[in-house]
């Protein structure tokens, strides 16, 4: 999928918000089999409107926890997507909230998606879940042993202060007054080993800064998304600084996120970005 950037332009990944799923502890919101016939209904609607890509979400599982163990969870999920996977010829994603990416990854390896999301893959952020650290070494040796499913990774993610980027910022002082997100950016690019970045508002279905944006994508040397607040209003200006958008909220019911996928807003929204993509040229 990241491969269509400089060809067609632009990418487009539509998220799938899973409900509550089943653990050892509690009991899912709805059965197995209705989460999977949901999740392949959505991505379906996804894919017949043209949408380049979809991820999968467990965002119902709130409030979550630094990292997801449960062993019944895990099955649920895997099930989930690889019924995903089946049903559809775009890339599969899979976001495993809060930071479980090296769950998220063997998840992908076993249903055969394309790439995952991490929310934190090379910094410590203060989060309503705690203070969750650095993905990237737990993922090095499942990507070196199985290469190929690539990592989008968050900078400054929504919900969470950057520890690493404030630090960064006293590091700047001593530098002469160097850009912080420089650092932080190549650290994610070279040592964290990103192929997309992702920047975000403060908040779920809140779009981020654009000055914010614009430097992100300045010092970027891989595609940087949007990973929030996308709407058909705003997406002129986020698509002229960025590679892409992940749109979650926008496109379900009342434009919320968690309700299932409205077909007449996910049409609406595509038809802007093809709008917006025909006058970017």
């Amino acid at each position: 999928m990241l491969s269509s950037v400089g060809t067609s332009g632009k990418l487009l990944v539509g998220v799938i918000h899973l409900p509550r799923l089943p653990s050892t502890h509690y009991v899912g919101e709805v059965g197995v089999e209705e989460v999977v016939e949901r999740a392949v209904k959505e991505s379906r609607i996804l894919e017949e409107l043209g949408y380049g890509g979809i991820i999968v979400e467990n965002f119902g599982d709130a409030p979550f926890l630094k990292r997801v163990r449960d062993p019944l969870t895990l099955a649920a999920f895997t099930v989930v997507a690889r019924e995903v996977v089946k049903s559809v010829r775009i890339d599969v994603g899979i976001n495993l909230l809060r930071n479980s990416g090296l769950e998220a990854y063997s998840i992908a390896l076993a249903t055969g998606a394309k790439f995952i999301r991490v929310n934190s893959l090379i910094e410590t952020l203060l989060t309503d879940s705690g203070v969750v650290g650095p993905e990237a070494p737990r993922l090095r040796n499942v990507r070196f042993n199985y290469p190929g499913v690539k990592i989008f990774a968050d900078i400054v993610c929504k919900h969470g202060s950057s520890l690493s980027y404030l630090a960064y910022r006293e590091q700047s002082l001593v530098k002469g007054g160097t850009e912080p997100l420089e650092d932080l950016v190549a650290d994610a690019v070279e040592r964290g080993r990103a192929d997309a970045l992702v920047v975000t508002g403060t908040r779920t279905g809140e779009e981020p800064d654009v000055e914010f944006l614009s430097k992100v994508k300045s010092v970027s040397p891989v595609p940087v998304l949007v990973g929030s607040g996308a709407t058909p209003e705003n997406l002129e200006a986020l698509l002229r600084r960025a590679d892409g958008v992940i749109v979650g909220s926008y496109i379900k019911a009342d434009g919320k996120a968690g309700n299932p996928v409205d077909f007449e807003r996910a049409r609406r929204f595509i038809s802007k970005f093809n709008e917006v993509i025909r006058k970017l040229g």
